[in-house]
């Protein structure tokens, strides 16, 4: 979970926020958000696990920040996701890097070595379980865009525009706790 950021102050809008989300049982579905309070406790709700590395949650926050700021300015939202598209290939670098030659180590590669390595499945990611739809495709390059091929779009294109892909943070915290889960298993196990 994100740290409160007190400094950031958001005043009432004159219209609400509605974002395409996925919703349970829905996984085209949108959200409304009426108040800066139900938008700070929205995106404080899609934290990672407090028991991944630093580094990972540090780059997550700041996904979790830019999304915060989206209250104020809607085109912050697409600089998050690529800020959480940037935290997710840390984890998978740091988690599954060792597992591929220096040589083939992409973001793409290291997304679909981690479907591949350990069989992970639509019915293992939260997010999908609860709204339905899939999300493996986009890790193996079955469905495109690709996750890997969104991050390429967002640094070396605009990152503010188009409208923002619905779940993608989400998506990505529940891919970083996978990836983790090992790791958080055992820090649980030793008291942390």
């Amino acid at each position: 979970m994100m740290t409160d950021r007190p400094q950031i102050d958001l005043a009432a809008r004159e219209e609400p926020m509605q974002l395409a989300w996925p919703t349970p049982g829905n996984p085209g579905g949108f959200v409304l958000f009426e108040t800066p309070a139900e938008w700070r406790t929205f995106v404080e709700g899609l934290g990672i696990d407090a028991r991944t590395p630093e580094i990972v949650r540090a780059k997550f926050a700041r996904a979790q920040t830019l999304y915060l700021l989206g209250w104020v300015d809607f085109g912050l939202v697409k600089a998050g996701e690529l800020a959480a598209l940037i935290a997710l290939e840390v984890a998978v670098m740091d988690r599954y890097g060792a597992q591929i030659s220096k040589g083939r180590q992409n973001f793409a590669s290291l997304l679909k070595h981690m479907v591949d390595a350990d069989s992970l499945t639509d019915a293992q990611i939260p997010m999908v379980t609860r709204c339905g739809g899939t999300a493996v495709g986009q890790l193996t390059g079955v469905t495109r865009p690709t996750l890997a091929e969104r991050r390429n779009t967002l640094a070396h294109g605009d990152p503010f525009e188009g409208l923002p892909t619905g779940g993608l943070l989400e998506l990505v915290r529940d891919l970083i706790n996978f990836a983790y889960r090992d790791y958080i298993a055992e820090a649980a196990r030793l008291g942390g």
